[in-house]
């Protein structure tokens, strides 16, 4: 990968990163959540609190029909003394008590309905929300999962990349290697054939044939001195017109030798 591809996928991750945590699916669901749980939590306490007027108002209730039991036994008393008008007076009170009973019953009566519905409203809201964290955990994980997902593909795109360019460069390596093992098997080929030894040695065909006459001389002087020392019998002379022709001939190629060795030193002097 190069730097710019290398660079423009950092920027890239990091903008990615940025638009996940400002629209974060998670949070939002989360957040949303929390919110109809408040919202439970004030339904919960507003049937609380009418649960509680609705207490009061029967507490109160049960006063005033103690106070009629009360008021009945006031007028039974005041009628067995003769007494009418504490009689009617205690009834008249009771007649007030019974109406604020009768007011109380109904505003009972209300505030039971208003209870009722607000229960019945709070389970559906319940259900609700225990549906909504389901749908919400099975979203958030749809979300992590595809998430993943996406930073895995992410991922293996810039190792692709990156694999592209460590391969071209392996091949590369490749190639180097197997045209350095041809060179140095060509160089071990050259070796054993001799061919370095014929380029670093600077004779011509002359000097190694006399280079060899030489070897060849220093060979059999060393053999005939071996030969002696063991006591074998040197090698039979020659015939003697095979000798003559011999010497003749030696004679014949010695002459022509040193006529052109003479030749040969003459052009040096010259």
């Amino acid at each position: 990968m190069g730097i710019l591809s290398r660079t423009s996928y950092v920027i890239r991750s990091k903008i990615n990163a940025l638009l996940n945590r400002a629209e974060d699916p998670s949070e939002t669901l989360d957040y949303s959540y929390e919110q109809m749980r408040d919202e439970l939590q004030d339904v919960k306490q507003g049937i609380a609190d009418l649960t509680t007027q609705k207490k009061r108002l029967e507490i109160q209730k049960r006063r005033l029909e103690e106070n009629v039991e009360k008021h009945n036994d006031q007028a039974r008393e005041a009628v067995r003394q003769d007494r009418e008008d504490l009689a009617r007076k205690a009834l008249e009170k009771k007649k007030q008590k019974m109406t604020q009973i009768e007011e109380l019953e109904t505003q009972i009566a209300s505030l039971q309905n208003t209870q009722d519905n607000l229960v019945e409203k709070k389970d559906e809201l319940q259900s609700q929300i225990e549906r909504f964290r389901t749908e919400k955990e099975t979203m958030k994980a749809r979300y992590e999962a595809a998430e993943a997902s996406a930073r895995v593909s992410e991922a293996m795109t810039g190792a692709g990349e990156e694999m592209e360019t460590t391969s071209r460069a392996i091949e590369r390596a490749r190639e180097r290697t197997e045209e350095m093992e041809a060179r140095a098997a060509a160089m071990d080929e050259l070796e054993q054939s001799g061919a370095f030894e014929n380029v670093l040695d600077d004779r011509d065909d002359i000097d190694a044939e006399l280079s060899q006459g030489r070897m060849d001389s220093e060979i059999e002087a060393e053999l005939e001195t071996l030969r002696e020392q063991e006591g074998k019998a040197p090698t039979p002379e020659p015939d003697t017109e095979d000798a003559e022709d011999v010497a003749v001939d030696t004679e014949v190629t010695d002459e022509e030798v040193e006529a052109e060795l003479e030749e040969l030193q003459e052009e040096e002097n010259n």
